[in-house]
């Protein structure tokens, strides 16, 4: 157990979220006073957390509201001295069909969270980015420096936060990190992500149905996403840092598949499904990291290769198949 994240009052946005939830639970170990940021509904439902231990659960201050409302989020931050933000809405596909409500939740809900923080006096804010900014690598690995590239509402939306962070720290000395992750993945993930979906239907239709299948990924454990967290809010002197996460190998969608099938060992074929398509102009093509940073800053590296991570997330599904629309487009 790190002294550090001894009695720390930590805020995580996001909490009910995949990565979110794994980082709640960690923070809990390493004895953390957690308060987790959820989106409210009248169903009083906390996301993923549910999932969680009942002892973590019992530990964690569970607040519900949305990033959108300023007045939230300053009651939110109050008395915090960590922020890890990770609330968003992600899924591009919903962005095509939802940019103002993706734009709103992530620029205004970043800035709301931001303003927060700077109001609070809070010892580091460390802010989700995502891989999605860079858009289809233009020179690979891709490194920090990288263009950015708006090629769907979600990433130009993210793309906005990610500058509103940047003009934080350059305006007001606000003690921000932020971190990019490149395609994490691993147990509680939703079949809007890709190794959920081939996973979830490999295990019980006779046909997994899919897109783009050439692309290419860098796919990130989720203990090793979520240890980039902890490293990211604790290491000193790195504020102002954009900090990739990835493990600097990419895979292409179609390998990946076969991958997955070949370890289900169930006879099943692949189809194309259209509907599951983007734009040409909106597929990011190839997504490769260039983790240097995050070796150099952070002292981090992935620890959980793609073969174990995949048996790690296909055991976790097949316990929980309950739990998904198998076959079902979710976006």
């Amino acid at each position: 157990m790190n002294p550090f994240w001894h009695n720390k009052k930590v805020l995580v946005t996001g909490a009910g979220g995949f990565i979110g939830s794994h980082l709640v639970e960690r923070l809990v170990a390493e004895g953390a006073q957690v308060r987790a940021f959820v989106r409210y509904n009248s169903r009083a439902e906390v996301g993923l957390l549910k999932l969680a231990p009942p002892e973590t659960r019992s530990q964690i201050e569970i607040i519900g509201g949305d990033l959108r409302d300023e007045h939230a989020m300053r009651k939110a931050v109050t008395g915090c001295q960590i922020v890890l933000h990770l609330g968003a809405l992600i899924s591009i596909p919903y962005s095509y069909y939802h940019p103002v409500e993706v734009a709103q939740t992530n620029v205004i809900g970043t800035l709301n969270v931001l303003t927060a923080c700077r109001e609070a006096g809070v010892e580091r804010l460390v802010h989700t980015s995502t891989s999605e900014v860079y858009g289809t690598a233009i020179q690979v690995p891709i490194s920090e420096a990288h263009p950015l590239q708006g090629q769907s509402p979600y990433s130009a939306s993210k793309i906005g936060a990610d500058k509103l962070a940047e003009s934080f720290y350059c305006a007001f000395g606000l003690p921000i990190v932020t971190l990019r992750p490149f395609n994490t993945y691993g147990p509680r993930q939703s079949a809007r992500a890709v190794i959920p979906t081939v996973i979830t239907q490999a295990l019980t239709q006779p046909v997994i149905k899919l897109g783009n299948v050439n692309t290419t990924r860098d796919f990130t454990f989720v203990q090793d996403t979520v240890r980039g967290f902890m490293l990211a809010a604790q290491t000193p002197g790195i504020e102002g840092k954009t900090i990739n996460l990835g493990t600097g190998s990419e895979i292409r969608i179609g390998e990946l598949v076969e991958k997955i099938v070949a370890k289900v060992n169930r006879p099943v074929q692949i189809q194309l499904d259209e509907e599951r398509l983007r734009p040409e102009a909106s597929e990011v093509y190839r997504l490769l990291s260039d983790n240097s940073q995050a070796r150099q800053i952070l002292g981090w590296q992935p620890q959980t290769d793609l073969e174990s991570g995949l048996d790690q997330t296909i055991e976790w599904i097949r316990q929980h198949l309950d739990l998904y629309r198998v076959g079902v487009y979710e976006f």
